[in-house]
């Protein structure tokens, strides 16, 4: 009897350390919910099951590593309330926010950073090969193709692109190669040619190719989707000449390719079709949307994406036309070489 009397006892001790353990664990978790509440974003709660105590883990140094992270745990959510009061008690008094560290912010600065009220910068662009499109003195016209035997999305890809960009035309390859495409684009008086590659019948690659001298710039191309894949897409855009947003191209680089982009689009934007094309860099990669707007009052506005959508990084950019064996280049991605570091872009 006096055995089972111990067995009793001891099971009740453990039912009482669960029940403690379950109630604290609670407690920290509704701690978490206020602080979330107030705009504070809370720690992770452990994975603890109800009813769970550390105590039962056998081995013993993960439960001294459960232990140490859940007393951290604990420690942070006294200071962040301690934090918390303090703000309440001094009001308006009370210091800004810190900003928190992100790649972006901490980013290492190029010495090729573009300074707007640059003279030598303002001298480049009224004197480079784009400079007839920004003054409004040629309109571009764009020739949309294809790599050889193209199959159903990437030519999807290239027919919704040509209603997107205005006094576009898609044309198939049939077997003929760039070399002799640009020429009869040139004399057929087309500015710009866009060729869509493709790999295993996805598209993969975008060559961008100024035209009649150059330059020329080859994307790798990625997460595309068509119009019928994205949720929630608008109706098909209209024939509107559409808005243009350049986001994010700092260094010389990266304005040489914003410009590129630019001169695809007329400049001067029919704003009734309340449609725009943004090409946002972030972190050397290209994100291109295409939406429709509306005001719904004067500080709020709805946007509505159409498609397509898809994302683009540079590898290489080339003087003249498109010649991969005797070209010369400006600029060719190097991994080894330049992605040394996660803060260094180069756009």
């Amino acid at each position: 009897m006096a055995k089972a009397g111990d067995k009793s006892s001891s099971s009740g001790k453990k039912s009482l350390k669960r029940k403690a353990a379950a109630e604290e664990l609670q407690e920290a978790a509704g701690a978490g919910d206020g602080a979330t509440e107030n705009g504070v974003q809370p720690p992770k709660a452990a994975a603890f099951p109800p009813g769970f105590s550390i105590s039962e883990i056998k081995n013993k140094q993960r439960r001294h590593l459960m232990f140490t992270r859940w007393k951290q745990q604990q420690r942070k959510l006294a200071a962040k309330k301690k934090l918390k009061k303090e703000r309440e008690a001094l009001g308006d008094k009370a210091p800004p926010k810190p900003v928190p560290k992100t790649i972006d912010n901490q980013r290492v600065y190029d010495e090729t950073t573009v300074d707007p009220n640059d003279e030598e910068v303002a001298y480049d662009e009224a004197t480079d090969e784009f400079a007839s499109y920004f003054n409004k003195q040629t309109s571009p016209k764009i020739l949309i193709t294809t790599s050889d035997r193209p199959h159903g999305r990437t030519v999807r890809l290239c027919e919704q692109l040509s209603t997107v960009i205005p006094n576009s035309h898609v044309y198939y390859r049939r077997g003929l190669a760039l070399k002799k495409i640009i020429p009869q684009c040139i004399a057929r008086d087309f500015t710009d040619l866009i060729v869509i590659n493709e790999d295993r019948k996805t598209p993969n690659g975008l060559i961008l190719s100024h035209l009649p001298n150059g330059p020329t710039a080859h994307f790798k191309m990625s997460s595309v989707r068509l119009r019928k894949e994205i949720k929630r897409r608008g109706k098909d855009p209209t024939e509107h000449i559409p808005e243009i947003i350049l986001n994010n191209f700092t260094t010389r680089l990266g304005h040489s390719i914003g410009r590129m982009f630019a001169s695809l689009f007329p400049h001067n934007p029919q704003f009734i079709g309340r449609q725009v094309a943004t090409f946002h860099n972030q972190r050397d990669y290209i994100f291109f949307r295409f939406h429709r707007y509306i005001f719904r009052s004067e500080k709020k506005v709805g946007i509505q994406e159409l498609g397509p959508r898809f994302t683009l990084k540079l590898r290489s950019l080339q003087k003249g036309t498109f010649d991969s064996k005797y070209g010369e280049y400006e600029w060719v991605h190097k991994p080894r070489e330049m992605d040394t570091s996660r803060r260094k872009f180069h756009l």
